[in-house]
């Protein structure tokens, strides 16, 4: 099992850039929970396109382009 292996697709990838920026934009303002924490681990695994409970599960969203490089 490689944990830094590329498995996160390019929507899924921007879902968790844009939901990782609201809950941290959350710690600031609005609700000001600590929930708002989450949302840097769902920005670091979009911008990284790694996902370590992805690869503990053997998932990936990726698609057969991106798996070939093509995209």
């Amino acid at each position: 099992m490689d944990l830094l292996k590329k498995n996160v697709g390019i929507i899924d990838r921007v879902v968790r850039i844009i939901i990782g920026i609201l809950l941290i934009g959350n710690i600031f303002y609005g609700l000001q929970s600590p929930v708002g924490w989450i949302g840097l681990i769902l920005l670091l695994t979009g911008l990284f396109a790694t996902c370590p409970l992805y690869s503990a599960l053997s998932l990936d969203t990726r698609s057969t382009s991106e798996k070939v490089g093509l995209k």
